[in-house]
C-alpha cells in the first residue's frame, strides 16, 4: 500500500504532523491547522536519484561564473517602475524594482483591485511601447473593462485576461513578457498540479512561488493580491509572506474616503512609509499633503478645537482633536470617544481635576478627531487636555496653534519622540506657535515660536486657558465647571 502523503500544517506558526489537532500544539492558536498536501516528486526524479542519497534532488553541473564577488555584481542597469502615484512609489522604496513580487492585502471593499488598475493604466500610458497584463481571478473581463472606463485607466497597451488557472496565468506572462504583470488575487487561482481547494494553503504557497519563479526568471514585476482574514492578517499560509518581496496593508474605513497605504515588509526600502490616497467616484487619488483631510477648514478660531501632530512611520500627520462639555442629565455622566482612546481620556480628565483645577468628572464629555484621524498617541494627550479645557472655559485656541506632548499622572508635560520632526512639519503648514514639552537642545525652526512647558498648569497658562471666557465671572464659570 502506497504511504500517504497527507501531513496537517498550522497556518499561524508553520507547525506540521501527521495528525489534526483543533489546537495548534506549538503556537495555541485554535482552528489553524489545515490539511496539506505534499507535491510528489516525478517519476523521472526518482529514477535519476544516486543511490544511498536521501534526498530528492540531484546535484547539477553549473557554469563557474555562477557565483561571483558581491563587489562585481552589476546594479546600475536595475532601474524601478514609477506606478504614476507619487505615494505608491514612496511607500515601494522609488518605485517597483523589476523582478520584485509585491503583495498587497486589504479587506474587502478597501479599494485593492482599483489601485492596481489605475496604477496599470498609469505604467500603460507612460512605457507606450510595453505592455501591462492584468489577470484577474475575480471578474471578467468586461467587468474590468467597465471599472477601468470608470477611473479613465483605458490604455491600448493594457491586456486583460480572466482565469482562474496558474499554468494559463504563466503563459501569459511568459508569451507577453509585459512591463507589469498583476495576479487579482492569490486565493482564487488553482495549480492542477497540487491538491487542495482553492485559497487553500497547498495551493497559496504553489501559486506564490510558481509566481516568483516566473518574476525572477523574466525580470518581470508582479503585483499580487492577497486576502485578509476577519481578524486582519493576511489570508493562506505565514510562508506567503516571507517569499514575496514586498508586503503593503491597504487600510482604512469603509465608511470614509481616507485610504492608507503601509509597507510591512520591503526588501528594497524601508517599512515605516506610510502613503495616504482618497477614494473618490472616478478611483483611487493621491493625497501628498494630508494636511487638508485631517484639519477643519475655516480662518476663525472655536472653542474645543487644537490641533496636534502624531508619526505614522516617518510621516507626521496633522490631526485635530474637537472636544465638546455639557452638563450632565444622568446619574452617571457620559463619555462618547471616535478616533482617541477611551481609557486614557478617563485618566487625563482625571490629571486635570487634580493638577490643572478644572473639574469636569461629572459633565458629558464628547472627544472626536476628525476624517477618520487617530489621536491614540500618548503625543496627543496635551492637544486633549487643552481642547477639553478650551470647551469647558469657552476659551478659543488660535488655528496657527499647535500643542504637542505627553502628560503624566503627576501632571507633568513629558518629551515625546522625534518632535523636531513634527515641528518642522508643523511650520510648513503655517503654525506659528508650538506648546511643547522641555527641550533637550536649543531648538530654533523659522517661523515658528516654541513655548517650552513642564506641566499641566505651565500649558493652560500658555494657551490662556486658565481664564474664564466671555466675561463670565469666576463664580459663573465654577458653576459651569461644576
Amino acid at each position: 500500500m502506497a504511504k500517504s502523503n497527507v501531513s496537517y500544517m498550522c497556518t499561524e506558526c508553520g507547525w506540521t504532523g501527521a495528525k489534526w489537532f483543533g489546537r495548534c500544539p506549538e503556537c495555541g492558536q485554535w482552528g489553524t491547522i489545515e490539511e496539506f498536501h505534499e507535491a510528489r516528486p516525478s517519476a523521472s526524479a526518482q529514477r535519476t536519484a544516486a543511490p544511498g542519497r536521501t534526498s530528492r534532488t540531484v546535484p547539477t553541473v553549473v557554469a563557474a561564473s555562477a557565483a561571483q564577488p558581491i563587489t562585481e555584481v552589476d546594479t546600475a542597469s536595475v532601474s524601478r517602475v514609477t506606478t504614476g502615484f507619487g505615494e505608491f512609489d514612496r511607500v515601494l522604496g522609488g518605485g517597483i524594482v523589476p523582478g520584485s513580487v509585491v503583495l498587497i492585502a486589504g479587506e474587502p471593499g478597501i479599494g485593492k483591485s482599483t489601485l492596481l488598475l489605475e496604477t496599470a493604466g498609469n505604467i500603460a500610458r507612460d512605457t507606450p511601447s510595453g505592455t501591462v497584463l492584468y489577470i484577474s481571478g475575480e471578474e471578467s473581463q468586461a467587468q474590468v473593462r467597465l471599472r477601468a472606463s470608470r477611473i479613465h485607466a483605458v490604455e491600448g497597451n493594457l491586456l486583460l485576461a480572466s482565469t482562474t488557472d496558474l499554468a494559463t496565468a504563466l503563459g501569459l506572462i511568459e508569451q507577453h513578457k509585459p512591463a507589469l504583470a498583476i495576479v487579482d488575487s492569490a486565493q482564487t487561482i488553482v495549480s492542477q498540479d497540487v491538491d487542495g481547494i482553492s485559497g487553500g494553503s497547498t495551493q497559496v504557497r504553489e501559486v506564490a512561488s510558481a509566481l516568483i519563479d516566473t518574476a525572477k526568471t523574466l525580470d518581470v514585476p508582479v503585483l499580487l493580491v492577497g486576502h485578509v482574514t476577519k481578524d486582519g492578517s493576511i489570508a493562506g499560509p505565514r510562508t506567503l509572506e516571507h517569499l514575496v518581496d514586498v508586503v503593503c496593508q491597504f487600510e482604512g474605513e469603509p465608511q470614509t474616503a481616507l485610504r492608507l497605504l503601509r509597507a510591512v515588509k520591503n526588501r528594497f526600502g524601508p517599512t515605516d512609509e506610510v502613503g495616504c490616497f482618497d477614494m473618490s467616484g472616478v478611483g483611487i487619488e493621491e493625497v501628498a499633503d494630508p494636511a487638508g483631510l485631517f484639519l477643519s477648514s475655516g480662518e476663525t478660531a472655536v472653542d474645543g478645537t487644537c490641533v496636534t501632530f502624531t508619526l505614522d512611520g516617518h510621516r507626521s500627520l496633522p490631526v485635530e482633536v474637537q472636544a465638546l462639555v455639557t452638563n450632565s442629565v444622568l446619574p452617571t455622566p457620559r463619555r462618547a470617544v471616535n478616533g482617541v482612546d477611551a481609557n486614557r481620556i478617563a485618566m487625563l480628565v482625571a490629571v486635570l481635576y487634580r493638577h490643572g483645577g478644572l473639574a469636569l468628572l461629572n459633565q458629558d464629555l464628547y472627544i472626536s478627531t476628525i476624517a477618520g484621524g487617530v489621536a491614540k498617541e500618548p503625543s496627543c494627550d496635551l492637544a486633549i487636555v487643552a481642547a477639553l479645557a478650551s470647551a469647558a472655559t469657552n476659551t478659543p485656541i488660535a488655528r496657527s496653534t499647535c500643542a504637542i506632548g505627553e502628560i503624566s499622572l503627576t501632571g507633568q508635560v513629558r518629551p515625546v519622540p522625534r518632535l523636531e520632526h513634527r515641528l518642522r512639519e508643523a511650520a510648513r503648514l503655517g503654525f506659528t506657535t508650538a506648546v511643547v514639552p522641555p527641550l533637550r537642545a536649543p531648538l530654533t525652526i523659522p517661523g515658528l515660536r516654541i513655548v517650552e512647558v513642564r506641566s499641566l498648569r505651565d500649558a493652560l497658562d500658555a494657551l490662556t486657558l486658565t481664564k474664564r471666557g466671555s466675561g463670565r465671572s469666576r463664580a459663573q464659570n465654577a458653576d459651569v465647571a461644576e
